[in-house]
């Protein structure tokens, strides 16, 4: 029986998101094929919506009052900036106007938030680290979330991304 790999704490799973979506942008930009970047586009939507979902629902409730509170509220608008375009690709297809340019953007978007959450000198995962938090408890919670929502993707119940910082009405 091959033995277990030790579960991740929460940074370090927080983490592998992240990868996973670099890579999965990176795929799109080497698809060939209205198709395969359609395929691809789905995957970083649903993982982006499950990632914002858990951090938001378990990793910022956690950290608030641990963490510099405009970093948080950094985080949070950033967030909903990539839920608006996550939502315009979900509905758009890929022979549509903008759809490569809302891809790019939407990248260049995550690579900065990313670099702020878990790169930069003074990031939240650094003030996170300094905290007391309990992060193998935490890796366990978002673990399980985690889980929760990528069944509900994979059923086709996830829903629509919701931004709560920033106002989408139609012009």
């Amino acid at each position: 029986m091959p033995a277990q790999s030790p579960p991740e704490n929460g940074l370090q799973l927080l983490a592998a998101d992240h990868r996973e979506v670099e890579d999965l942008f990176a795929r799109f930009e080497k698809a060939g094929g209205l198709e395969a970047k359609a395929r691809i586009v789905g995957r970083i939507c649903t993982a982006l919506k499950v990632h914002t979902m858990i951090e938001e629902e378990i990793y910022y409730p956690a950290i608030t009052g641990k963490v510099e509170q405009p970093d948080l509220d950094e985080a949070h608008v950033e967030h909903d900036s990539a839920k608006l375009l996550v939502n315009e690709l979900e509905a758009a297809g890929p022979d549509e106007a903008y759809y490569d340019a809302k891809v790019k953007v939407l990248c260049e978007l995550i690579e900065h938030h990313v670099k702020e959450e878990e790169k930069q000198h003074g990031s939240l995962f650094q003030q996170t680290r300094a905290s007391d938090l309990d992060l193998d408890e935490l890796g366990a919670r978002l673990a399980a979330r985690k889980a929760e929502l990528m069944a509900e993707a994979e059923a086709g119940d996830l829903p629509p991304a919701e931004a709560e910082t920033l106002r989408h009405e139609e012009i």
